[in-house]
């Protein structure tokens, strides 16, 4: 009976120690799953960065692949510069200095705006002024040739104005617009309403109108800088005596000026006198008849008188 017993409990001990075993390995199974699974998470999530790093950081070299490329855009455009001169000219002979400016700027692409002429009386010496346009890479080349043509230069001046950011914004602009009337043309096509297709005409008039008044302006612009502009006043003076400093020359032309403003009283006293006396003619005579009907009555009266006496 005891050794049935005894048997009896080493085999149960035996089943308890075989469950006890059995349990630790499945726990120790499932920990390594579970291990396992984790690190195999981590994997991912730390693969899924590093791609998203990756995206990041071509996409940041991307735009400032873009920004270079703007900045070395917007250093390669082209400058857009419109450029005025003024100057004012003492030349010998005023007609034959005119002949020689428009020469040059006919030769150099240019051609003339306008040009005014007036005679000095008091002077007596010819005045006048004269616009020209010239291509901008023959501006200064022009000038140098005006002033050294020019007996005294009596003032220079040039002057420019930067257009750039403008013409580049109405590009832009102009750019913007063609694509919003590319897609109003589709949509155009598209429409089955009647209602849509006069909303699209209407909106499509206006970014056209708007199209025409940006390429105007672009127009404008473009042939401002692509001519500059160049206004020229011209003085004569022909007194011109050799062997004389500049002093000396300048008081042969003040005894000019004075013979000739003396010449002028002169002839302008010698023309009032002649108006006068043309002019009152017919008092003069007149008063001349008078004069003489006068003088008859009073002699024949002294002849009366003088037969009296006598």
């Amino acid at each position: 009976m005891k050794k049935c017993f005894l048997l009896i409990c080493i085999l149960g001990l035996g089943v308890l120690l075989a469950a006890c075993s059995n349990q630790s390995e499945s726990s120790e199974s499932n920990d390594k799953a579970a291990l396992s699974t984790e690190d195999h998470a981590i994997g991912d999530e730390a693969e899924f960065s590093a791609e998203v790093e990756q995206a990041e950081s071509s996409q940041n070299d991307g735009s400032v692949q873009q920004k270079d490329t703007k900045v070395d855009e917007a250093a390669d455009i082209d400058r857009k510069i419109i450029y005025t001169a003024n100057l004012s000219i003492e030349v010998k002979d005023y007609q034959k200095a005119l002949d020689t400016i428009q020469n040059q700027a006919t030769d150099r692409g240019g051609y003339i705006v306008e040009s005014n002429m007036y005679e000095d009386a008091e002077y007596g010496s010819t005045n006048g002024h004269i616009t020209v346009r010239i291509p901008q890479d023959q501006f200064r080349d022009f000038i140098a040739l005006v002033e050294k043509g020019s007996s005294k230069v009596l003032e220079s001046s040039v002057s420019g104005q930067d257009v750039t950011e403008e013409f580049v914004d109405l590009e832009a602009r102009l750019k913007s617009k063609r694509v919003v009337e590319k897609r109003l043309l589709s949509f155009m096509e598209q429409a089955e309403k009647t209602e849509d297709l006069l909303t699209i005409s209407e909106d499509l008039a206006n970014v056209q109108e708007e199209i025409e008044e940006i390429t105007g302006r672009m127009k404008y612009l473009q042939n401002k800088t692509d001519l500059a502009t160049v206004t020229i006043q011209i003085q004569e003076n022909n007194v011109s005596i050799s062997g004389m400093s500049k002093d000396d020359l300048n008081t042969w032309d003040q005894i000019k000026q004075q013979f000739l403003k003396s010449i002028n009283f002169l002839i302008t006293a010698l023309s009032g006198l002649l108006v006068f006396f043309v002019g009152n003619l017919p008092i003069f005579i007149l008063l001349g008849v008078i004069g003489i009907a006068v003088l008859v009555v009073i002699k024949k009266r002294r002849k009366g008188n003088s037969s009296h006496q006598d």
